[in-house]
């Protein structure tokens, strides 16, 4: 116990000790990298799938290290699984920031406040397990050997920093949470009752390393495993395997370390590690990955290899794979489960990346770590281009402007090249990873260009990547984030804006080009996917891009009454967070798609079906980068009004149809058909044979061709009106018009006589319609805080267009239609919307047409501009004709198929983690919304074609909503029909809504035709 200065005690000038968690150095007692084998036949045991004993503490006490005795006492500790996070435990909480950094910044210190987790796990050897001759156990348990090799104790991943001790042996600490770490312990083993302590911090100076826009969450999150290594067992082993597409021959080689023999069977090969062996292969790609079953022997160890044969270069200024350029279709991929954050099963990894596969995605970046090894292994097998990323992101210092970024000063260097090390000697022998990358948003600095030389001397099969230093030093790419339409346009015709230096911009107007991230998923979006493709499909210097991101994480929680919902940033009381930034993925927290994956698939697909040059034909282009269409089969059906009265398969040529060409087809003969109305003809490209991915008959790509336009039966002929014009104002005045009674009938409608407010429609009560022009904003209208661009969520919340009013300037009934004119505006804004309705009838419909003229000077867009009108909660289900079957809007209806869908107001919902405008069906030309699949309800037809929306809330409630467990279902259901909508884009964190998917405030007229749906022709 210390003991306070007495007065004139001399000081100590010395510094304290500096803790290790401080440390700035990888760590102390660890291996060095090697390959992963899971290949291997030697004896393994996995410490992790099971409960160790655990206690938090709320500091890291560094000197109280009794746990790590043998005999500690730990039966009043709590138990908790591992791999895991202890605070999705109820151990703590979670806390999620993007850029900033969740404790002070003063590297490479970390505040007191540091939860620290001490765990043990008590484990017994195996029988068959070999220990040294001499063992006093071994006569009980064990089995002796004279050289029983080594046994090294492997962790796959722990947050943030670890100190280690087996059996009261301190072995090290380490450091590189996504990283794998080895001790030797052979020597420290005994057969029964071994005791591994760890002791885990939350923060450390490798949290200054890792600030990667994500939750953060301690723990050991991957597997503990016991290897042993039997003597003269592989130290370590690379794998050469090149392509030369010229002569379509392989080149194998294997350096292993000691030397061992080669077999590969199914080429006849046998040779010894470090000589080569040269013959006809097949190569491994994305498209195909196939790959050859291979045996290193070495000593009495055999590791089972998997080998792809390819080579990637970068060559004039494009980047190729066995001599071809590659087209990039891919997601940014964080590791992430909702109920066990970054510890992530085997199962869900493949499904991941079925998932993937069957979305036409071809590429994974790793951001922004090295993924669990096993991912690779499926990557490998299921056939993904993969980015590998370092376990690197320091940006928080960007956005302080901190002059202390670690990348930017030697002393963190060691810890720099101790990443590079671990992944790329991890990874090495995957033929699926294609790109190492130096890690995210770090700035520049000389640790990123010492671990670029490491890289480059250990593996020069590979171009490096880097996105963060836009002269691109130490890249073999130019690599942007977010860079909007027009400049992607402008680097594809290599005539981005000039450096200042002639021979930097020269050298990277010589580089390939990729969108690192671009497309920003978050929420209802993204929008603009179409035009980016059409960019990276026009110019061959753009190779692509990674769409951020794969998943939402949100994490799972439930209400008192059972249901579930997903949390976000402070959610969990974080003094700092950054709200649902984190839930910006193509699929949902549960992995259910969202919208944004399938347009998305739709954008990629790799076989593009469109009309012909002739009449009557549909063209077929191949845009697989090596396959040709023989994969495929081609389908086909004629619809009318959504209705398939014929189909068929479409014979491909009997040749092939190489990638980048194009072949045309004739399409059948149109059916004779006893009915008009609008016709297509939809042509499906489906797998041919099952897939380790998908079975026979899976879609891969579609397009639709128009056959013929709608022809409708004329209406009814008209009741019979007042003779002459009656004008209903309320006897109070202009400023009390909603006092006086009295109904007016009109066709088969009731209005309210004062208000011109449609009643009733036959049988059907209504509320409405009246102009609406709000919606809920998106994650995307709202904008990040940090974008340059205006906003256009707060840029409509200031004009008041969430709060519009509704003034009835006069109701009068003519000759033939009763009109209502009105004024929509909000409080404290001169700007309004002069809105006229028109409403006319026959004998069974009720035709209304809308017309809007803007008062002031409307210099933005409207989020949406139509009618909202209430049906009774009974109205449940819904048939409509047009796009579908999802929700989409101007920039994100690539994926909207016409044709005749039907769902449940329910289902009609998009539960996006934080509540916002969804749903809305694009090119609607009819729709129905009946109490029943059968029953009786509204029909609205529209003149032309518009976006129908139903929900059971209004788009006040949906607007005010955090989570989806605070909607609640009303008694009405509330339908918009609109004339327009905005578009999505990308602005929660890319550009926004491109000028041509804009919603201008202009004057518009726009109808529709109700009518009982009973009573539909």
């Amino acid at each position: 116990m210390s003991t306070p200065l007495s007065a004139g005690q001399p000081r100590s000038s010395a510094p304290p000790p500096v803790p290790y968690y401080e440390d700035v150095s990888p760590g102390t007692g660890c291996l060095p990298p090697r390959a992963w084998t899971p290949g291997s036949d030697a004896r393994c045991l996995a410490l992790s799938g099971t409960v160790w004993k655990f206690r938090l503490s709320p500091t890291a006490d560094r000197h109280n290290d009794a746990f790590a005795d043998p005999h500690y006492d730990d039966t009043q500790w709590t138990e908790l699984p591992v791999p895991s996070h202890w605070v999705l435990h109820g151990h703590g909480a979670p806390a999620y920031t993007n850029v900033r950094y969740p404790f002070p910044v003063d590297p490479p210190h970390v505040p007191d406040e540091n939860p620290t987790g001490d765990h043990r796990h008590v484990f017994d050897l195996p029988d068959e397990w070999p220990l040294p001759t001499g063992d006093t156990d071994t006569a009980l348990h064990g089995s002796p050997v004279e050289d029983p090799g080594e046994t090294l104790l492997r962790f796959e991943g722990v947050e943030s920093c670890a100190r280690v001790w087996l059996n009261g042996q301190e072995l090290g600490t380490f450091q590189g949470s996504r990283l794998p770490h080895e001790f030797a312990v052979g020597a420290l083993l005994r057969p029964r009752g071994n005791v591994l302590a760890v002791r885990v911090h939350q923060c450390s100076a490798g949290s200054y390393l890792e600030d990667q826009d994500m939750w953060w969450l301690p723990g050991i999150f991957r597997e503990v495993t016991l290897l042993h290594r039997p003597a003269g067992a592989v130290r370590d082993h690379t794998v050469h395997a090149e392509f030369d597409h010229t002569t379509g021959r392989g080149t194998l080689r294997v350096e292993s370390d000691p030397p061992g023999r080669i077999t590969v069977p199914e080429l006849g090969w046998e040779l010894g590690t470090g000589e080569t062996a040269t013959g006809q292969v097949e190569p491994w790609t994305a498209e195909s990955p196939r790959l050859y079953d291979a045996e290193l022997a070495v000593g009495d160890e055999r590791i089972a290899l998997r080998v792809g044969f390819r080579t990637v270069v970068v060559e004039n200024g494009l980047f190729k794979v066995n001599g071809c350029r590659v087209l990039l279709r891919g997601v940014n991929r964080h590791e992430f489960h909702p109920e066990t954050g970054r510890t992530v099963d085997h199962e869900t990894m493949r499904r991941d990346l079925v998932m993937m596969k069957q979305h036409n995605i071809n590429a994974v970046r790793t951001s922004h770590y090295p993924p669990h090894p096993a991912f690779l292994d499926l990557c490998d097998e299921l056939g993904l281009w993969v980015v590998d990323e370092c376990d690197l992101e320091t940006h928080g210092f960007i956005g302080l402007k901190d002059a202390r970024n670690p990348v930017n000063d030697e002393r963190w260097t060691p810890a720099l090249l101790d990443r590079a090390a671990r992944m790329v000697e991890r990874d090495k022998n995957h033929p699926s990873v294609i790109i190492w990358s130096l890690g995210n948003e770090c700035g520049s600095g000389a640790g990123l260009s010492a671990m670029a030389r490491w890289i480059r001397q250990r593996d020069p099969s590979r171009p490096l990547h880097y996105e963060g230093d836009h002269t691109c030093p130490d890249s073999d790419f130019y690599s942007r984030m977010y860079l909007p339409h027009a400049g992607v346009e402008l680097v594809g015709r290599r005539e981005e804006p000039a450096l200042d230096d002639p021979a930097q911009d020269a050298r990277r107007r010589a580089l390939p080009f990729i969108l690192c991230e671009y497309a920003h998923a978050m929420g209802n979006g993204p929008g603009g996917l179409s035009e980016y493709q059409r960019l990276f499909e026009t110019y061959e210097r753009c190779h692509g891009g990674f769409v951020w991101e794969w998943i939402d994480h949100g994490l799972t929680r439930r209400t008192e009454d059972g249901r579930s919902w997903f949390a976000y940033g402070g959610d969990f009381g974080e003094e700092v967070h950054d709200g649902n930034f984190v839930c910006d993925g193509l699929v949902f927290p549960d992995r259910t798609p969202s919208p944004g994956l399938v347009e998305f698939k739709k954008v990629i697909e790799p076989v593009r079906i469109g009309p012909g040059a002739a009449p009557g034909s549909v063209l077929v282009t191949n845009g697989h980068d090596f396959l040709d269409l023989s994969h495929l089969a081609l389908e086909w059906s004629y619809e009318i009004e959504g209705e398939q009265v014929s189909g068929g398969m479409l014979p491909l040529p009997e040749g092939p149809v190489p990638p980048g060409s194009s072949v045309e087809l004739p399409l059948p003969s149109t059916p004779e058909t006893v009915r008009a109305g609008e016709a297509w003809w939809t042509v499906r490209a489906v797998l041919a044979h099952p897939t380790p991915w998908a079975d026979r008959g899976h879609p891969v790509a579609w397009g639709q061709l128009r056959a013929a336009e709608p022809e409708y039966p004329p209406a009814t002929t008209l009741p019979s009106v007042p003779a002459a014009p009656r004008r209903y104002e309320a006897p109070d005045g202009p400023e009390k018009r909603y006092g006086g009674g009295g109904q007016v009938r009109l066709g088969p409608a009731v209005f309210a006589a004062d208000s011109g407010a449609l009643l009733r429609l036959g049988g059907i009560p209504l509320q409405g319609p009246r102009l609406d022009v709000w919606r809920a904003t998106t994650d995307n209208d709202d904008g990040a805080p940090f974008q340059p661009d205006v906003r256009n969520g707060p840029l409509w919340r200031r004009h008041g267009l969430h709060r519009m009013r509704h003034r009835t300037d006069s109701v009068e009934l003519t000759q033939d239609a009763l009109v209502v004119r009105t004024r929509v505006a909000a409080a404290a804004s001169a700007l309004g919307l002069r809105t006229v309705y028109r409403w006319t009838g026959t004998v069974d419909r009720l035709r209304l047409t809308v017309t809007v003229e803007p008062e002031g000077n409307w210099d933005f867009p409207l989020p949406r501009l139509g009618v909202r009108l209430g049906l009774p909660e009974s109205y449940a289900h819904v048939t409509w004709f047009g796009g579908g079957p999802g929700e989409g809007y101007p920039d994100t209806t690539a994926a909207a198929r016409t044709g005749l869908w039907r769902s449940t107001v329910d289902a009609l919902q998009t539960p996006y983690v934080r509540p916002q405008e969804n749903g809305a069906r694009p090119d609607v030309r009819w729709a129905e919304v009946t109490g029943g699949p059968e029953g009786p309800g509204l029909r609205v037809e529209a003149d032309g074609m518009c976006w129908f929306t139903a929900r059971r809330w209004t788009t006040e409630q949906l607007d005010a909503a955090e989570h989806t467990t605070d909607l609640v279902a009303g008694e009405t259901v509330w339908v918009n029909l609109d004339h327009g909508m905005h578009g999505i884009g990308s602005q929660s964190c890319g550009p926004g809504v491109l000028p041509q998917h804009q919603l201008a405030a202009e004057p518009v007229e726009f109808g529709f035709t109700f009518l009982e749906a009973a009573s539909a022709r």
